[in-house]
């Protein structure tokens, strides 16, 4: 990593955010897979600091079959007693029920809407929003695009899906980019067109 580069300022707390922001965050996702594993680990983050997934991350995938739906919407209850002996995971019994349930939403949705890419995308027409941040103060928690996703979600039978938890989604999967002004990886604008 490159500390000479301008970072948004929660990165630079450790290694880890570091590389994760400056590799992964707020880059454009198209990849049903980790759209869905996203979901999910933003729903597991809930009440805890984005390090604590980051540093649980291969853990995490490991003991969830790196959240293949498919595999997910099949756990009965020996697996959630194992998930739950697990100290290598988040051992919370709702969010174990949630990743489970989200697996069983996911095909609903793409019952009704095709893919979960052309479902989240669909709500900014396909293009990137970009914040026009100075600080990371500015950035907000939700916005009206994170309440309807959210709703909509919700609707759907996805658990751990407020609208904070959406917002961080879309921002962790290029939707939305919160990348300050001044950071050197904020590299994509509001007019760009995802294809």
């Amino acid at each position: 990593m490159n500390d000479n580069l301008t970072r948004c300022p929660w990165a630079e707390a450790d290694p880890l955010s570091q590389r994760y922001h400056d590799t992964q965050w707020g880059k454009p996702c198209h990849d049903e897979r980790m759209l869905f594993k996203m979901l999910i680990l933003e729903g597991k983050q809930a009440g805890l600091a984005w390090v604590t997934i980051l540093r649980k991350w291969d853990t995490l995938c490991a003991a969830f079959d790196d959240f293949d739906p498919a595999k997910l919407a099949g756990y009965d209850d020996s697996k959630v007693a194992e998930l739950l002996a697990n100290p290598g995971i988040i051992r919370n019994r709702l969010k174990v029920a949630a990743a489970i349930e989200n697996a069983r939403a996911y095909y609903r949705l793409r019952e009704e809407y095709g893919t979960l890419d052309g479902y989240v995308w669909g709500f900014t027409g396909g293009r990137q929003v970009a914040g026009k941040w100075e600080t990371m103060g500015q950035t907000p928690v939700k916005t009206a695009l994170s309440d309807t996703i959210s709703r909509e979600l919700k609707r759907l039978g996805f658990k751990f899906v407020g609208s904070t938890i959406v917002y961080s989604w879309l921002q962790a999967v290029g939707v939305v980019n919160d990348h300050i002004a001044s950071c050197a990886f904020r590299g994509y604008e509001a007019d760009h067109v995802q294809t």
